[in-house]
């Protein structure tokens, strides 16, 4: 069993932003985390209220997700939603997949 992380990654914006508007900015920046080395899925976030945005990433290993969350990728999401990214880390030993096909006990 592979020991993959899950990171949530969330950023207080300095105005509210419309659900239209975070649709629109996260479709394009969704190419650049298509095929992303050790990225298993990635879930954008808008809170309901949209003054806080984000994602949840499923990696296949920490240092997978280190690798993304460089300096150069921190500054780049402040600039673009105008606030420092936090990033919570979390063991993932269980997954529940319910859209999967399932799989046959031998």
């Amino acid at each position: 069993m592979r020991n993959t992380i899950t990171t949530v990654v969330q950023f207080r914006l300095p105005q509210p932003i419309s659900l239209e508007e975070a649709t629109r900015r996260f479709e394009s920046s969704a190419p650049k985390y298509r095929n992303l080395p050790g990225l298993i899925r990635k879930y954008y976030l808008r809170a309901e209220d949209g003054r806080t945005a984000g994602g949840v990433y499923l990696w296949e290993s920490r240092a997978a997700a280190e690798a993304t969350y460089s300096t150069e990728w921190r500054e780049h999401v402040a600039k673009l939603f105008g606030g420092a990214p936090e990033i919570t880390w979390f063991d993932t030993p269980v997954i529940v997949d319910n859209a999967a096909p399932a799989s046959k006990a031998a």
